[in-house]
């Protein structure tokens, strides 16, 4: 390891990279999963199930999200 990669600039500047970088990701899976809860607000549910199903639906993949994530 030399001088430049264990110097506290270089730490700061690798920590604000990483932390633009999480909220870019942050920001891009908000995004997603408002346009999905759009999508449900935007539909004409024939009744009560009809929109319960569409919520379950997108329940389900979000818990599928989170357990792909949970994997890597």
């Amino acid at each position: 390891m030399n001088n430049m990669e264990s110097s506290p600039a270089f730490v700061k500047e690798l920590q604000a990279r990483l932390d633009r970088k999480l909220k870019e990701n942050e920001i891009s899976i908000l995004e997603y999963w408002k346009s999905q809860l759009v999508r449900l607000l935007s539909m004409k549910p024939d009744g009560i199930a009809s929109l319960q199903s569409q919520i379950k639906r997108v329940s389900d993949m979000m818990d599928n999200r989170i357990r792909t994530i949970k994997k890597e």
